[in-house]
């Protein structure tokens, strides 16, 4: 296997599960990963991720949540329990506060990103810990990119009937030549144009408009439907696919 090229505030860690991903930043503050398609997970707190904005506080003096309660956003300042989402394409979003210790998982497709899922992590975060946004460091893991999210023109209807101005709008759709997923690079295919979604650059916008400074929010750049030997897609695999996960646990003071 050989392991995409990351920024240099991303480096690829081994592990006996196999190889991780994680943000430097983000470590200096709560250890963290990102998995790779063949890493399985420790018992960690999740969700039934629905593609919203809900929020489950995980609190350190309060048992766990029974099962998994439908939500796509975890808040915690648990040091015993680490918190995760699941994803195969949508953006696995972790956050920590330097200040209090309070971490936040996100998992945000276009659903959850029309939704500002996000947002109301900063906002719970801020609302239950006491955590300020200029406080936070955010990474976001791969996901898949406007290289090759090809959408339809409905999904800017959802975005601006869930109250996102037009120049935000425009910002996260463009329109671009060649055909996507498979493109050949010649031909009709490479001339069409289409419409695509920027969603990790949506959710770093939301991000900057919740608060947190822009220079404390770092992008793997990574996108899930180009390295199928490492991630995984569900747009390019269907069925098949399988999910990577975004995992994050108070630091122990």
């Amino acid at each position: 296997m050989t392991l995409p090229f990351v920024p240099e505030s991303f480096r690829w860690v081994e592990t006996p599960a196999g190889p991780v991903l994680e943000c430097v930043p983000l470590e200096r503050v709560a250890p963290h990963f990102f998995t790779t398609r063949g890493v399985a997970l420790d018992p960690v707190v999740m969700v039934n991720q629905v593609h919203g904005r809900t929020v489950v506080v995980i609190r350190h003096d309060a048992p766990l949540p029974a099962g998994r309660p439908d939500a796509d956003v975890l808040v915690s300042n648990s040091r015993a329990a680490a918190i995760a989402v699941r994803a195969a394409d949508c953006v696995p979003l972790l956050m920590a506060d330097k200040s209090t210790g309070a971490v936040a998982a996100v998992h945000a497709g276009w659903r959850g990103t029309a939704a500002g899922a996000a947002g109301a992590a900063v906002d719970t975060l801020a609302r239950e810990f006491g955590a300020k946004p200029e406080n936070l460091v955010a990474a976001i893991g791969p996901s898949i990119g406007p290289c090759c999210y090809e959408v339809g023109s409905e999904l800017v209807d959802a975005f601006a009937a869930a109250g996102h101005p037009r120049h935000l709008i425009d910002r996260w759709f463009s329109r671009r030549r060649g055909s996507g997923i498979g493109d050949q690079g010649s031909g009709f295919l490479a001339s069409k144009e289409r419409l695509v979604l920027d969603v990790p650059g949506a959710n770093r916008d939301q991000l900057v408009l919740a608060g947190v400074p822009d220079d404390q929010i770092y992008l793997s750049g990574l996108c899930t439907a180009e390295h199928l030997d490492v991630l995984t897609s569900y747009r390019v695999e269907k069925e098949k696919a399988g999910r990577l996960a975004g995992v994050i646990r108070a630091r122990a003071g």
